[in-house]
């Protein structure tokens, strides 16, 4: 954290100090709401969850470093004391990003915004010091935690912005206000919440929105709902895509045997090839974002092309491939799910399985889909029969079932319903003989990350706490 004393930490909070000796004490590190990953000269904050209450690992976070704790009520160390925890941290990395003079890039989107944010970090960090999202944190207490990390030589700031509803995004770049903002696209996720894909648009224009005249919008010039955004703003807009009108754009687009898109990277004059290492055609509009973005901050172009083509996507389950001793491959994308990432996944398969390897699609439900579950479950069994994939294997309940008899009745070869993820585990076990393909997607709730892992190393599954 860029470093700020005790007194100023409860000034931005609006918090009161409680047993602090030295109220000049520096903060230096940044603010854990895990007592096992407080860092030197860091807070340590008191969230109180449904199995845990921080305020009570407060004495383990001081001995591991912490200088003091963010907490709602005297816990017998150093405290500022706030009302809520989850607003002090707001606010205290309001105050850290107001004393930040490097680059803020923001990512937003139904789809793609870690594996965009993973490909840009490690772009970035051929040009200078980067801090971005861990993993997927990107709501309102990922958010103000990844800010909290920056520091004063920090080139780069790189954040997602996740939105459950109206407004929520808006909160955040009121945190981090932006100096480059990307929107992927907008797809079905959270349907429940939003009830449209025009309100889900409405929600992610907030981003560009929150840019000032001297700001950078970089857009989706191949999704409509992205592309109209560009009225809403007055920044410079930046276009990514296939479309000929793109400033960032890939032409001869085609996939390996492998199912990595291999592409023309066209920028002004400049133009490059680049063989993505990430499986997945989708993944090519993460990484014409990711270009663009890089662009925009000013990489050279030169190595934006090298470096696309050199990494991969540091967060796991996602499109994640591991091959077995006795020729099986697997495909862990089962971080989440959403209609569009569920279709690019099972196409992913089919290309995968070109050259006649069986094919196997272990699916969970999705989630937060609304009125439009039953369908898209339809949509989605309907494809498995399309594509030709040999074995279905759907996890879950009611709408597992949708899916399994849908493509059944559209002639998928073999579609097998099962209850849980320990159940679809011994079907597998059964099942494969070697070379099988064998792919993982769902909801996240739904585990099957896990059984993708232990399938990987052929280990059973361990029971999930309750």
């Amino acid at each position: 954290m860029i470093p700020m004393t005790l007194a100023e930490v409860a000034e931005a909070t609006g918090g009161v100090l409680d047993g602090v000796d030295d109220a000049g004490r520096l903060v230096t590190g940044p603010t854990a709401f895990d007592s096992r990953a407080v860092a030197e000269g860091g807070l340590f904050a008191c969230l109180s969850g449904a199995r845990a209450d921080g305020h009570d690992f407060v004495h383990q976070a001081v001995a591991s470093g912490a200088v003091a704790v963010l907490a709602t009520r005297a816990t017998g160390v150093g405290s500022v004391l706030v009302d809520d925890v989850v607003t002090a941290m707001s606010d205290l990395a309001r105050a850290v990003a107001g004393r930040y003079q490097g680059t803020v890039l923001a990512i937003t989107g139904s789809a793609g915004k870690t594996s965009t944010k993973d490909l840009l970090t490690q772009i970035l960090a051929r040009s200078g010091t980067v801090v971005a999202t861990e993993r997927s944190f990107n709501n309102e207490i990922g958010f103000p935690h990844t800010v909290l990390r920056v520091q004063d030589d920090s080139d780069f700031l790189v954040v997602e912005m996740g939105a459950r509803g109206a407004g929520h995004i808006s909160h955040l770049a009121g945190i981090a206000r932006p100096t480059i903002a990307a929107v992927l696209g907008v797809g079905s996720a959270h349907m429940g919440e939003f009830g449209s894909r025009e309100a889900i648009a409405t929600a992610k224009r907030e981003l560009v929105q929150a840019l000032d005249a001297t700001g950078t919008a970089v857009l989706n010039i191949d999704d409509p709902l992205v592309r109209s955004m560009a009225e809403y703003t007055t920044a410079r807009v930046v276009w990514f895509g296939t479309d000929s009108e793109a400033h960032v754009r890939a032409e001869e687009v085609t996939v390996d045997t492998h199912a990595r898109a291999c592409f023309v990277l066209c920028h002004g004059s400049e133009h490059a090839p680049v063989r993505l290492r990430v499986v997945g055609r989708h993944h090519l509009t993460n990484a014409l974002a990711a270009a663009a973005l890089a662009l925009s901050a000013g990489v050279p172009f030169s190595t934006v092309a090298e470096t696309l083509g050199q990494v991969g996507l540091l967060s796991g389950s996602r499109m994640e491939v591991r091959e077995r001793e006795d020729g099986v491959t697997i495909v862990n994308d089962a971080f989440n799910a959403s209609p569009e990432s569920v279709a690019a996944a099972l196409e992913s398969l089919a290309a995968l399985c070109a050259d006649g390897r069986p094919s196997v699609a272990v699916l969970g439900e999705m989630r937060e889909l609304g009125d439009t579950a039953a369908e898209v479950h339809r949509r989605v069994g309907r494809q498995v029969a399309e594509l030709g994939i040999g074995e279905l294997i759907a996890v879950g309940s009611e709408h597992a079932q949708t899916l399994a008899a849908a493509a059944r009745e559209a002639g998928a070869a073999r579609a097998t319903l099962v209850a849980t993820r320990d159940e679809a585990f011994e079907v597998l076990t059964s099942l494969l003989r070697g070379r099988e393909v064998v792919l993982f997607k769902g909801a996240n709730s739904a585990g099957l990350f896990e059984t993708a892992a232990a399938l990987a190393s052929w280990a059973r599954p361990q029971a999930r706490p309750s």
